[in-house]
């Protein structure tokens, strides 16, 4: 084992076990899901003003709105669990006369407050102490008149709504934002066993993925597809290069000839395959070639060289430490790990010259073992929080190296 790969595990076991002491000890159970607490849950009438506070034990997406005839407050979640919670969870504020929540979709459940008068919503925050990582959300109202309240209320435009998981949201300096990338979808399934196929399976774990990664302070996340479409590799790369991504992580779960290949593999871009197999994903992933999304135009072919190979210079090693760090984090998790876990190959899709962009086969489907544990929610949990900590060792081990180079 490599120095620099040892001082990779030590940063992801540090920030793992600095994210356990950060938790009560009735949150280190393993949960996907936000818990409300009600003793810390309230809502305050002061003269106008009617102040709501729902106390969670961990950041979710979320949006609100409200409803005339009869007047209510509705407010959406992402993933928050009410089970135990009493139906007087504001107390008696007599501003609220009434309060109902639950599920009304799968992965989402909502909650209803009635009002007694028209109370027009002025802000919402949510915000995440950094010490215990629990979220407190707080929605102010005030009261206004009836016709005021009736002209803002009503429910949002459309019968779907962005997902807040999937959402571009602007490039915020100091912010980090990680591209994720469900491989296949629409007339390209992947890999398929059993009825279960690579582009279903790798878009619900995407998902999972973005969930561990938004309860990071610093991390914003962007999904290259939200439902069964097909996305060229192109277009996949283009929307990292147009949101001006950090980190672009494609996720796979492919297939080779049974027996060949068992466990997780992190692979980077090389013009040559490290091994066999790698050329064989490679060649499976890359059904078209693609032009790296560093804009070229005006260029020739010799000057288009040099600039991509300078760009690469300074991405390349930034690279493969986003590999090696990732692949700390899964270990740390007690994933199975390929007995070579780290390769490389020429995927199109990570031929971004200025992004760190590194393909994750998660298992492979022809592995009896993979396939069980890929199918397995428990499992695919830890490994989120694998990429999780391995993700944030990187981003503080690159924000230290960046800052000694900066002197």
């Amino acid at each position: 084992m490599s120095g620099q790969f040892r001082v990779f595990l030590v940063v992801c076991a540090l920030w793992g076990s600095l994210m356990m002491l950060a938790l009560p000890a009735s949150a280190q159970a393993l949960s996907g899901l936000a818990r409300v607490d009600p003793a810390q849950s309230h809502a305050r009438q002061g003269g106008q003003t009617l102040t709501v506070t729902l106390a969670l034990s961990q950041p979710v997406p979320y949006r609100l709105y409200t409803l005339d005839a009869p007047r209510r407050l509705v407010v959406d979640f992402r993933e928050v669990d009410w089970a135990g919670v009493p139906g007087d969870l504001f107390g008696q504020a007599k501003a609220l006369t009434g309060v109902r929540f639950g599920g009304f979709r799968p992965g989402w459940s909502r909650l209803v407050a009635d009002l007694d008068g028209p109370f027009a919503l002025v802000s919402s925050r949510m915000q995440r102490d950094p010490q215990s990582g629990r979220a407190t959300l707080s929605v102010v109202l005030r009261r206004a008149t009836p016709e005021a309240f009736a002209a803002r209320a009503g429910p949002p435009k459309g019968d779907l709504w962005p997902d807040p998981v999937t959402a571009p949201l602007p490039k915020d300096s100091g912010r980090i934002l990680v591209v994720l990338d469900p491989g296949h979808g629409g007339i390209d399934p992947g890999a398929s066993r059993d009825g279960q196929t690579e582009k279903d399976l790798m878009l619900t774990f995407a998902r999972e993925v973005a969930q561990e990664l938004k309860r990071l302070p610093n991390v914003d996340v962007l999904l290259t597809r939200n439902d069964d479409s097909f996305v060229s590799l192109e277009r996949r790369v283009a929307q990292a290069h147009q949101a001006q991504a950090d980190i672009f992580l494609s996720l796979h779960a492919d297939a080779l000839s049974e027996g060949r290949a068992h466990g997780a593999t992190v692979h980077t871009l090389a013009e040559d395959a490290t091994d066999e197999a790698s050329a064989l994903l490679a060649e499976r992933h890359d059904r078209a070639d693609m032009l790296s999304g560093t804009d070229l135009s005006g260029q020739d072919d010799v000057v288009a060289d040099v600039l991509l190979d300078l760009a690469r210079q300074e991405t390349q090693p930034r690279t493969e430490r986003l590999a090696k760090a990732i692949v700390g984090g899964l270990k740390l998790k007690g994933a199975p790990l390929n007995r070579r876990p780290y390769r490389a190959a020429a995927f199109s899709v990570l031929k971004a010259a200025d992004i760190p962009s590194i393909l994750l086969e998660i298992g492979f489907l022809s592995s009896d073992r993979d396939f069980q544990n890929i199918t397995n929610p428990g499992w695919r949990q830890a490994m989120a929080e694998g990429i999780r900590d391995g993700i944030q060792a990187w981003i503080m081990s690159d924000e230290a190296i960046r800052r000694v180079v900066r002197q």
